[in-house]
This record gives structure tokens, sequence and C-alpha cells, in this order.
């Protein structure tokens, strides 16, 4: 049975914790967070065309298999996410399944990884803002201001609060879906070029296990911030409800936009095997252009800068709170001005200013892009080992015996099923995507690049340790 609970405030002052934050969000913002936050535009524009170069079209059957692995996990996530509805989610659940040490250890890897993701953002943003404005791209430091801007700009509309952010994720979620399922609904009905079948073969690709291992790994990238919705959890009415249903529905929804829109890009175009050879950079601009004409470029990019801006927006109002989780237990050096919220708006300014000064920094790697391509690979890795630690640490009080889910949200007999395939889909799918691969490094990249994000996790993962146990040490004494 369900524990009776005097409300979102009683439940976490269960919990440990007083009511900071403001409760000013409900279903459909926290759902908006969550999709804003995987955004389907956004992934679709990472992956697209290095998942078709490496196995032809049927590179989307890769991202269903992905899309179906990462479900299981929303479901974990959301038993989870019911039953201990704190900011900054994975650090406290796996805390309280695992020991203190591996929470620590849990928080500030996902702090981390997510902190590059938002840097990633900002950094692939910033092009489609100068091609929105001047009709060109920028390079080099140009490329570095642009997306700085883009930052301190988030934390304005930040600091005004969550239910403005909502406001203005919502906005972005418009642009999803007509970026989205708008566009790729238009192209399969009406400027369709290929038959069905084609989105089964691999087009004069030379495919083998490992380049659709490889594929996997791409597709991969596409399905990271569902957990977005969990780290507002303090900020959301009826979070024991609605944080549930939004990782689902987000999850399943951005999943579902993907592969639509990956499918109707590939049935609308005309030349697949210049994409396929990579003679067209930007395949899903030019088959968008050329089926709607060359009116619909600037349209479509103000679009795509609106779901970017969405999405940057929403990374670092969830890369704040995990901050902000953090440090009000005593996590991070200066915990104390980290743990502060904002007087009116109720908010955890100080917790997004580090982030934003950390992401800021790492965008200077944007300089050079072989360092920037090493940041995209650690912050997905270090993502996957998170999903990996909570899922593992769920598996494990399952069996243990030290978690039986007694949320509103529940997969009550089919959950042991769940957890256990979640953890078998993480495991192998954590390893494919921390894999050193020349394919995915810049051409003609030396060892030592290819073995850069990993090396990178490697140094992370000593820090996490090493703070987790100085604050461990810190506690006993």
């Amino acid at each position: 049975m369900t524990k009776p609970f005097q409300g979102d405030a009683g439940q976490l002052a269960e919990l440990g914790y007083d009511q900071q934050l403001k409760r000013d969000i409900g279903l459909f913002s926290v759902f908006s967070i969550g999709v804003a936050t995987v955004a389907p535009v956004v992934g679709l524009y990472a992956i697209f065309s290095l998942g078709i170069q490496l196995t032809g079209p049927a590179w989307i059957l890769m991202l269903v298999l992905s899309l179906a692995g990462q479900l299981t996990v929303a479901f974990v996530y959301s038993e989870l996410a019911s039953e201990f509805p704190i900011a900054g989610g994975p650090y406290h659940w796996t805390t309280r399944l695992a020991g203190p040490r591996y929470g620590m250890f849990t928080g500030i890897v996902y702090a981390l990884a997510v902190a590059a993701a938002l840097a990633t953002v900002a950094y692939l943003a910033a092009p489609w803002v100068s091609l929105l404005i001047t009709g060109s791209e920028p390079h080099g430091i140009n490329r570095a201001l642009i997306a700085m801007g883009l930052l301190l700009a988030s934390l304005v509309i930040n600091s005004c609060g969550i239910r403005f952010v909502a406001i203005l994720v919502n906005i972005g979620i418009a642009a999803e879906v007509i970026g989205s399922l708008g566009i790729g609904v238009v192209l399969i009905l009406f400027f369709r070029n290929q038959p069905f079948s084609i989105l089964f073969e691999t087009l004069g690709t030379t495919p083998t296990l490992a380049t659709f291992l490889t594929a996997l790994a791409v597709c991969g990238w596409a399905f990271v911030g569902f957990d977005a919705s969990a780290s507002v959890a303090e900020e959301t009415d009826g979070a024991t409800n609605n944080i549930p249903k939004a990782i689902i529905g987000a999850t399943a929804a951005v999943g579902t936009l993907v592969v639509l829109v990956a499918g109707a890009i590939t049935l609308a175009s005309t030349d697949l095997q210049s994409i396929i050879s990579g003679g067209i950079a930007d395949p899903v601009t030019t088959v968008v252009t050329e089926s709607l004409g060359g009116w619909s470029e600037r349209p479509f990019y103000a679009i795509v800068v609106t779901t970017f801006l969405a999405c940057i927006v929403s990374m670092q109002a969830y890369t704040g709170r995990i901050v902000f989780g953090l440090a009000r237990d005593g996590v991070l050096p200066g915990a104390r001005r980290l743990a502060r919220v904002s007087a009116g708006n109720k908010v955890p300014v100080a917790a997004m200013a580090l982030v934003t000064l950390m992401t800021a920094l790492a965008l200077l790697l944007g300089l050079n892009d072989n360092a920037i391509g090493t940041m995209i690979s650690f912050g997905t890795m270090g993502l996957y080992v998170t999903f990996f630690l909570v899922v593992a640490a769920a598996l494990y009080a399952r069996m243990t015996g030290r978690w039986q889910p007694n949320g509103a949200f529940r997969t009550g007999g089919f959950g042991y099923a769940v957890n256990t395939v979640a953890f078998i889909w993480l495991a192998f799918e954590t390893v494919n995507i921390a894999w050193p691969r020349a394919e995915l490094a810049p051409p003609g990249a030396s060892s030592l690049l290819i073995w850069a994000p990993l090396m990178s996790f490697a140094l992370v993962a000593l820090f996490a340790m090493i703070n987790a146990a100085r604050a461990h040490l810190k506690e006993a004494a």
C-alpha cells in the first residue's frame, strides 16, 4: 500500500528536506521540460549523418532498438522518482538504495556529464543562430562567443523562476511539433521519393556487426535527458504522480518523433547516395528546403533555433537542480552558497551560475574541433554511466530486499523483469558507447585522441571517488 502523505511538502519533509523551491508547474510543463531536454530536433541533427553513413537507411532499426532499451530505463526511473521526488534525483536515489559513497559518486559523475552535454548543445546551437541572423556560419572564437551568449541568456531566463522557464519551454515544444511531427508528416505524405522498403536496406555500405554496434552507440546519443523531469520534482505539483508520467511520456514522444523524422528525411531524399557518402553535409536541412522550397530555409532555421534555446534553458535548469541537490547535503565545495535559493523566485541561482561558468569555460574547447568531439563523447558516456549506476543500484536493492517500490507509480510484478532488462541493456550500451572507435573520431585522429573520451571519464571518476571519500570522512568526523 502506498504511504499516506500530507501533500507534496509533507512527502518532501518525510524524505528529510524542507520545501525551499517553489512548486509552480504541473504535468504538462514538467513533460515539456523532459521533451525539450531530450529535444527530437537537436538529437536528430546530432546523429542522422553519422548513422546513415555507417549502415545506410537501415540505421533506423538501431534507433528503434535504442528507444526500446531506454524505455525500460525510463520505467525504473519513474518508480524511483515517484517514491523519492527530490531535486537532483539519481544522487538521492542511489544514496538510499546503495549507500552514501555510491550516491555521491553517482551524483558527481551525473553533474559533470550533464554540464558537458549542456556545453555541447550550446556549441551545436551557435551556427543555427548565426545562420538565422546573418546567413553565415561562425567559426573559432565567434562560435564559442555565441554559445556563451546563449548560456548567459538562458541563465537570465532561469533566474526568473520555474514558471517563466515552463512558458518558454512550452513555446519550444510548439516549435518541436512543427519541426518534427509537422514536417515529418508533410514529407511522407507529399514529398516521398523512396519506397518504404528502403528503410531496411544498407545501400552500398558494407555493414558488419561492428558498424551496426557503432550505429547503435550513435543512436544512444538521441535518447538522454528524460531524467530532467525528475530533477524539477520539488517544483512540480503532485510530483509523485506527475513525474513518472512525464518521464515515460517524454521518452516515448521524443522517440516516436525522432524515428518518424529520420524515416521521413530518408524517404523524401532524392540523392541518398550523396548523403551516405558524406557529400551532403547537412542532409536534414537540404531535404526540407528541397522539398518545401527555398522560402522555407529561414523559417526552418527559426524553428531549429527555438528548439535549441528551449533545450539549453531546460538543461541549465536541471543541471542547476543536480548541483543544488548535492550542495544541500554538503557534498560539494562551497556547498552553503550553492544550496541557496533566490528570495523572490525560489530558484537555485548560485548553482545555475556555477553550471553556466563551467560550461562557458568548457566551450573554449570548441576552438579545437577535435577537443569538442571529446567533450561530446564524454558527456554521452557519463550520462549512460549514470543510468547504469541508478539501474544497478535499483536492481541490487530489489534483490537484497532493501527496496520494494512504494510510490504512486509501480510496475508491480513486472518490475523485477523490467529492471533486469534495463540493467542488461545499459551494461551493454554503456560499454558500446565508451568503446574507443576511429569511426567516431575526426579523420586521421591519433590513438590518443580516440582514447581521450575514456581517459577523460577515468579522471572524472577518480575525482568523484576522492570527493565522495572526502565528504564521507568529513561527515564521520
